[in-house]
């Protein structure tokens, strides 16, 4: 179960380095604009510093180090942004309504899955 928790681990650290590296970081530019089109206050500051809470988080949840700090940013991370970016409820267009549910649906169960991982006593196996 160890190799299987690790394995997880590293599966959902890369997930979240890449989403704040890959999405955040090196497209901050179109993101912002998003960003703006969606009302986010200080649109450029909320994409980089989501984009340091997935790297954080993600980090932390491959390593084992300070899994707790790691959860937090995540679920810091997750939370607006479902309410913020992808607020369904707001949006006319079916298939747009659609898409936004289940980006909002995704970040909530991603959100409840990190805090799920606060239940695993520390240090986390195989970790740091």
């Amino acid at each position: 179960m160890e190799i299987a928790f690790l394995i997880g681990r590293i599966i959902l650290g890369i997930y979240y380095i890449f989403s704040g590296v890959g999405g955040h970081f090196m497209q901050a530019g179109p993101l912002t604009e998003y960003a703006k089109m969606k009302n986010v206050p200080a649109p450029r500051l909320a994409v980089l510093g989501s984009g340091l809470l997935l790297l954080i988080g993600g980090l932390s949840i491959i390593t084992g180090i300070q899994p707790l700090i790691g959860v937090i940013c995540v679920v810091l991370f997750l939370v607006p942004v479902a309410f913020f970016m992808h607020n369904f409820w707001s949006i006319e267009d079916p298939q747009q309504k659609q898409a936004e549910m289940s980006n909002f649906m995704k970040n909530l169960g991603l959100a409840a899955s990190a805090l799920m991982f606060l239940a695993i006593p520390t240090p986390w196996p195989l970790s740091f």
